[in-house]
């Protein structure tokens, strides 16, 4: 592969998401109305099927600087306003003003609907389901995973796990899911990725950003961060099948980004442990949560330092993580005497197209070439829903036998890798 084709470089769909071919555009009757847009997406072939898709009105980069300005109070001035374009976002999903008690039957409303949308994609009916993994970088409510599970109709004795590792929490929650080895199990004191082997498992993020950025002061954060959600359905060891993965700690010490903790976490130092609280919240239920460097008490909800900021905190540290399981997965199709297998597609977080673009290049100078498509113009940065619905972009295109990288990584600073098989279809 050449240089010039990882990522690969057209930023896709340039229209907003409501407008697609396929989208179910309705009205939720909060507050002024709030519209919701849900697309399906299956693969029979594979077995696999999910949803996503956004809430809140569809903003374009040449209107969000007059709202940004709004709650800011002041002009962002000729150096404010981000190149947005430039970093692969188009358009974002934005809510009204709403009270809290407004908010949070939206959010649980929204949880609801995607579960329930997600397990018709996959052939299921909600109380056929055995398990729900959901990433939420800023929860609205503890139970949020408890509360929307048991609005779907799934089953109060199915397993709920709340992830909350900012970015990476979808793929996080694959990794718990899928990878027996993984420190997270140990912390938990029972192996997920054994209990759920052949069960039916929804696994996704969602993320109701627009609610957060109301608090926040950052001019970057508001203007990168919307509303957006994927969850797909799979079952372990047949229509999904786990080859190698990896997790990987690298505390944000400087606070290059900084996100409020809005779950339960002992904010200790770091001290040579792991930075993630593993717990049983309730009889079926576990919260995995990541100490995060929150910011000041007046300084908002989430801060940000400049674009070099970021790149540094997550290129470098990213291309780590993604050699390592790419190591071990040479490692492994040598021993299955298939040295010339490779990554049909890699599924990455989308932090901005730039940060991904250069991650990409610094892997292509190690000898890793991964086809890293950019998907997700129409939503900007919705943090752990953006690899689920990338993946979902991707599905239709995905066969039997092909191999898939999912690339997770956040503020904390988180990152979880893992190599996957797509397997038959389960029926």
């Amino acid at each position: 592969m050449s240089e010039n084709t990882a990522p690969e470089n057209q930023p896709l769909p340039a229209g907003p998401f409501f407008a697609r071919p396929g989208v179910r555009v309705e009205s939720i009757p909060i507050g002024p109305g709030v519209p919701i847009g849900i697309e399906r997406v299956s693969n029979p072939e594979i077995g696999i099927g999910g949803a996503y898709g956004a809430w809140g009105a569809c903003c374009d980069n040449a209107s969000l600087p007059a709202l940004v300005e709004d709650q800011l109070g002041y002009s962002l001035g000729d150096d404010g306003a981000l190149n947005l374009s430039e970093l692969g976002f188009n358009w974002r999903h934005i809510l009204p003003y709403l009270s809290t008690e407004e908010h949070d039957a939206l959010e649980v409303e929204v949880g609801a609907r995607f579960l329930r949308e997600a397990a018709a994609a996959s052939g299921w009916e909600p109380s056929e389901v055995d398990a729900v993994l959901i990433g939420v970088t800023m929860p609205v409510s503890e139970d949020f995973v408890d509360r929307i599970a048991s609005q779907a109709g799934i089953p109060e004795g199915a397993l709920k796990v709340s992830i909350h590792k900012a970015c990476d929490g979808s793929v996080a929650g694959m990794n718990l899911a899928l990878n027996p080895q993984l420190a997270t199990n140990r912390l938990l004191n029972r192996n997920l990725a054994r209990e759920l082997l052949g069960k039916k498992v929804l696994v996704g993020g969602i993320e109701g950003l627009s609610r957060v950025m109301k608090t926040t002061y950052d001019r970057q954060a508001l203007q990168l961060f919307g509303n957006g959600a994927g969850i797909f359905g799979m079952i372990p060891g047949r229509t999904l099948k786990f080859l190698v993965g990896g997790s990987q700690e690298v505390y944000d010490e400087e606070g290059v980004l900084q996100v409020r903790m809005t779950y339960p976490h002992s904010p200790r130092k770091t001290d040579g442990t792991s930075l993630i609280e593993a717990m049983q919240t309730g009889e079926h239920s576990f919260r995995v949560a990541g100490l995060m460097h929150e910011p000041s008490t007046d300084s908002g909800a989430v801060v940000m330092a400049g674009p070099m900021g970021m790149v540094k905190l997550f290129v470098r540290s990213g291309v780590i993580a993604v050699r390592g399981v790419y190591g071990s997965y040479r490692d492994l199709m040598a021993q299955l005497a298939m040295p010339s297998k490779e990554i049909a597609v890699g599924i990455v977080h989308h932090a901005n197209y730039k940060i991904n673009q250069l991650k990409a290049k610094q892997l292509l100078k190690e000898g890793i070439a991964i086809p890293m498509p950019w998907l997700l113009s129409d939503f900007g940065n919705v943090s752990a829903a953006s690899a689920m619905i990338a993946f979902m972009r991707k599905l239709t295109a995905l066969a039997p036998g092909d191999h898939v990288l999912f690339d997770g990584f956040g503020a904390g600073t988180y990152y979880d890798v893992l190599a996957v098989e797509m397997g038959g279809n389960a029926s």
